[in-house]
């Protein structure tokens, strides 16, 4: 961990572009006044845009209930109305929380200049590249999927204008999303700005919900990082010096390193906790959306006749199922990062040590044996489990609709 720069900085650079397009402030403290002012007119903007088109197809929706439209209609947009709540809901909930995401970002630089300060380890580094290097790729690799979904979504349409115009030539101009304006949208007048405003809506969508994302899983690792470090240093705080000599709890040097192993512990718990307030709500309506979502798009899939739909349906279903892995993924990856410390406590050659630290290992071996997590409001832990309970649900929603639905 040398250099000047804190890893856990750059990390936080990579993803600064997704803040500062969705208008979301990231590290507070070290924004000038006017950038703060100029982050919160883009957020503002961008929450205006999209929201005026948001409104617009929730009115459709309603309307098509009300006037009989066919249910694969309704379906249609119902995935694009709960992405895009889930999205607002997220950047509202980061805008609120901004400094405890502050403090948050604080106790992780803290935690890494402390490990700065001790001896460099091949191990201890090659830990820290592992996980820095499966960060970046998931980012990498989410930043693909997010360039060709929206492609497909703003694509789709004139896909369809085209091949609707070779087969009757005749030009039917087509929207992204089912949005009703207070003026005709399908006038050749209004329709190019019409199509570039829904294409930035869908924008500022995927960058809402991203910008959370990614910090969520760049917490998570940093976290995970210092668990793992601390399991390092853990077991191996008590150095082998035979079975005619034991150390003593009296002795400086080890009464020194135990101490700022038991702060680095407790600074790692109270992250989860601050990681575990700041996302809580929005992670209890992320799981209760995801099911739906995920059923949704997977019965258009199934009942759209249309391949240009079928496969714009299936990016979305993908990048669903992606977002919502992931994130039981880290959550689970936290987990058992934060149990791991019990074994490294229980694995250290305390018994070879006097009773005075026997017992005070003990007390951290019990303390690391609850987990530290993340939660949906208390109702679920976000683990793997979490993510095979959404399925099931979303599969039990699926087959009720594919077998109730007769077009």
């Amino acid at each position: 961990m040398s250099g000047r720069t804190l890893l856990f900085d750059k990390s936080l650079e990579k993803i600064t572009f997704t803040f500062h397009y969705a208008g979301l402030l990231l590290d507070t403290k070290t924004k000038t006044f006017k950038e703060k002012i100029k982050t919160r007119c883009i957020y503002l903007l961008n929450i205006s845009w999209a929201g005026f088109d948001v409104t617009g197809s929730i009115y459709w929706f309603i309307d098509g209930i009300m006037k009989g439209k066919r249910f694969i209609d309704l379906t249609y947009i119902a995935p694009c109305i709960g992405l895009s709540s889930l999205a607002f809901l997220k950047a509202i909930i980061l805008t609120v929380n901004e400094k405890r995401v502050d403090e948050l970002i604080d106790s992780i630089r803290y935690l890494e200049s402390t490990e700065k300060q001790s001896e460099i380890v091949e191990k201890k580094e090659s830990i820290i590249a592992d996980e820095r290097r499966f960060l970046n790729n998931i980012i990498n690799t989410l930043n693909i999927f997010n360039v060709i979904m929206i492609v497909t979504f703003s694509s789709c349409p004139l896909v369809l204008m085209l091949i609707e115009y070779l087969k009757t030539k005749e030009f039917e101009l087509m929207l992204p999303f089912l949005v009703v304006y207070p003026f005709n949208s399908y006038d050749i007048r209004y329709w190019p700005f019409v199509y570039m405003h829904q294409f930035w809506s869908g924008c500022v969508v995927m960058l809402d919900t991203y910008s959370a994302d990614y910090l969520l899983f760049t917490f998570c690792t940093y976290i995970r990082i210092h668990f793992r470090l601390l399991q390092y240093d853990m077991g191996n705080i008590i150095p082998g010096l035979g079975n005619n000599t034991a150390i003593s709890f009296r002795d400086e040097v080890f009464k020194n390193k135990f101490v700022n192993l038991v702060k680095r512990h407790q600074m790692c718990i109270r992250s989860v906790y601050l990681l575990e307030a700041i996302y809580t709500k929005s992670i209890l309506y992320n799981f209760l959306s995801s099911s739906i979502l995920i059923c949704l798009t997977g019965f258009n899939v199934v009942a759209i006749e249309d391949m240009a739909l079928i496969f714009t349906f299936l990016i979305f279903l993908s990048t669903c199922l992606l977002q919502v892995y992931l994130l039981c993924f880290f959550g689970d990856m936290l987990m058992q990062s934060s149990t791991a410390v019990c074994d490294a406590a229980y694995n250290c050659s305390w018994y070879s040590a006097d009773a005075v630290i026997g017992k005070s290992m003990l007390i951290v071996l019990t303390r690391a044996q609850k987990p530290c997590k993340l939660t949906a409001m208390g109702f679920a832990d976000v683990n793997l489990m979490a993510f095979t309970s959404i399925l099931r649900n979303s599969w039990s929603c699926f087959c009720l609709l594919n077998t109730m639905y007769t077009p």
